[in-house]
């Protein structure tokens, strides 16, 4: 899309009549924030389950047991980055490219004492090669050996979140599906804009632009994870 698209565009009014509309979905957006905030306040009154606070993850300096990554904090938040074995960059998972490219700043949770961490279902080896040409900064680490253990079931693909109690460790939280959104500023920025996500599942106006399929097409752009574009035009290799 450019400037110059026949994409249709909303009407043009007067800002009188337009800012009366915007006060008019205001009162729908602060109901939506009330409710967010309940469901907080329900989350952060879940029980919560033990786990294995020596489960063995392997990071830069080899083995490392699950309490160790906690760096010190009394929390925890992973992403269960999926994994294709073998397979070169443009293969690997476009979702959670996506989805681990936007834990960038990580000094917000730091100060809440949280730490981020991604927990990758492929060997640290080659998994921390593509952190590296992604040019990501949280720590890694490979879950691979240790998946069931940690998952009970579930699949890579999604946040968990853990307490720190002493020498024990708690899940108190988890989420996969739309639930990762929660981390993706670029789909919560795309909602405020007028075309949306440009996703087909949106409900917009007849006629607005709707190219990006949502099988994992809507992460891709030229048969790749879009984010790796920048990376390859910066020169660095994809090779793993």
């Amino acid at each position: 899309m450019n400037a110059n698209s026949t994409d249709p565009m909303p009407q043009i009014v007067d800002r009188a009549t337009w800012q009366a509309e915007v006060d008019r979905l205001l009162v729908r957006e602060k109901a939506h924030t009330r409710e967010g905030d309940a469901i907080a306040a329900a989350r952060r009154r879940l029980p919560m389950v033990e786990v294995d606070a020596q489960v063995p993850l392997v990071g830069a300096q080899g083995p490392v047991p699950l309490i160790e990554v906690f760096e010190g904090r009394r929390q925890l938040i992973t992403y269960l980055h999926m994994w294709h074995d073998g397979k070169p960059a443009a293969d690997q998972c476009e979702g959670c490219t996506f989805f681990t490219g936007h834990a960038l700043e990580l000094s917000y949770l730091h100060s809440r004492d949280v730490t981020y961490a991604t927990f990758c279902q492929g060997t640290y080896a080659e998994s921390a090669r593509y952190r590296d040409f992604m040019g990501w900064k949280m720590p890694w680490y490979s879950a691979r050996d240790s998946g069931d253990a940690l998952l009970a079931g579930r699949d890579f693909g999604g946040y968990v979140c853990y307490l720190r109690d002493g020498d024990r460790v708690f899940e108190t939280y988890w989420s996969t599906g739309r639930g990762t959104e929660a981390g993706a500023t670029s789909y919560h920025l795309l909602d405020l804009t007028v075309y949306g996500r440009q996703e087909t599942w949106e409900d917009s106006p007849t006629g607005w632009p709707q190219p990006y399929a949502t099988a994992g097409q809507q992460f891709r752009t030229d048969g790749r994870p879009t984010a790796q574009w920048s990376r390859l035009a910066a020169g660095r290799s994809d090779n793993l």
